[in-house]
């Protein structure tokens, strides 16, 4: 059988694997311990009979041990659920412990008090908005990023030997020799007959677009009781033959005009000096010349109209001459 009071001497004067000696008291580590001292009362190896409080996961138990169960290592704790109910816990340690000495009594309580606060305050802070601390692991971060690196150039090198192997085989090169992996070829005919199916797809859509245009443009015609023709070439040609025969007519009548209106001055130069030499006084003359445009050769077509151009011309009298008699 165990005796407390053996226990103890040989734990108070040699060594003990829980024990912290500090310069102000001495403290215990054993997670049964009800104080966290080291003393005679609160030692839980040199007292058979003890009990304790603890918390697991937020629900706190009554521990206690009997000195009939201290050789069974596996039963020697007999553990109770402590209500979240203040008074109801109370009155639970007070009941499970009701011949137990008044020490561990009152320092079961004291323990019970404590750490329901501490649980409340926990709940509190879990309920805030709070910074989450994480460690950086600067190690694990550059292996990573390196290995990410090399995947990235394995990926490039990867997708440009199937790109070239690809067009080698659509140009005939190995015709059937070497047998490629077919996850690979599959894939890329994939590509291939998407690519194509786009192709065709768009062009599809580009002539249904001119088709829905030149549909509109018949409605708004209709709607708009408009006829769209096309010219002849004929007809064109005909129009500017005429109008260059009718330039050159015209050009023709101008350079006739011009010549008659020549040998009319010449002519009327002529009369005056005529009439100076025989001494008759003669005026300024005026002389006009309405040029009328000539019909055109063609019959069918009209001539455009000239201006009317007036000419005037001063000629000097000199001073008759007195002939003696």
């Amino acid at each position: 059988m165990q005796h407390d009071d053996v226990v103890w001497s040989i734990i108070n004067k040699s060594f003990c694997s829980f024990k912290v000696n500090t310069k102000s008291q001495r403290f215990c580590r054993n997670e049964y311990n009800l104080t966290g001292l080291c003393s005679r009362a609160s030692c839980p190896l040199a007292n058979s009979q003890y009990a304790t409080v603890r918390e697991e996961n937020g629900i706190i138990y009554l521990y206690m041990r009997t000195a009939e169960r201290v050789a069974f290592p596996t039963n020697m704790w007999e553990k109770v659920k402590l209500s979240r109910n203040f008074e109801k816990a109370i009155y639970q340690i007070n009941e499970n412990l009701i011949y137990w000495p008044g020490f561990i009594k009152a320092k079961c309580k004291q323990r019970f008090v404590k750490i329901t606060q501490y649980l409340i305050r926990m709940r509190k802070l879990r309920l805030r908005r709070q910074k989450k601390l994480v460690p950086l692991q600067r190690k694990i971060e550059r292996r990573e990023r390196r290995r990410e690196e090399k995947a990235l150039i394995a990926a490039k090198l990867d997708t440009a030997i199937e790109k070239q192997l690809m067009e080698r085989l659509k140009q005939g090169m190995y015709n059937d020799i070497y047998n490629f992996p077919q996850k690979v070829f599959e894939k890329a005919v994939e590509e291939v007959e998407v690519e194509g199916e786009s192709e065709a797809e768009s062009e599809e859509e580009e002539k249904e677009e001119e088709i829905e245009k030149e549909v509109e443009m018949e409605l708004e015609a209709e709607e708009n009781n408009q006829e769209f023709v096309v010219a002849d070439s004929d007809d064109d040609d005909d129009d500017d033959d005429d109008d260059i025969d009718v330039h050159e007519a015209s050009q023709n009548e101008d350079s006739d005009s011009g010549r008659r209106e020549e040998v009319q001055l010449s002519d009327s130069f002529e009369s005056d000096a005529s009439d100076i030499e025989d001494g008759v006084p003669s005026t300024s003359k005026k002389f006009t010349k309405n040029t009328k445009p000539s019909k055109s050769s063609k019959p069918g077509k009209k001539s455009k109209k000239r201006p009317r151009v007036e000419i005037e011309y001063e000629v000097e009298n000199e001073p008759q001459r007195r002939v003696r008699a």
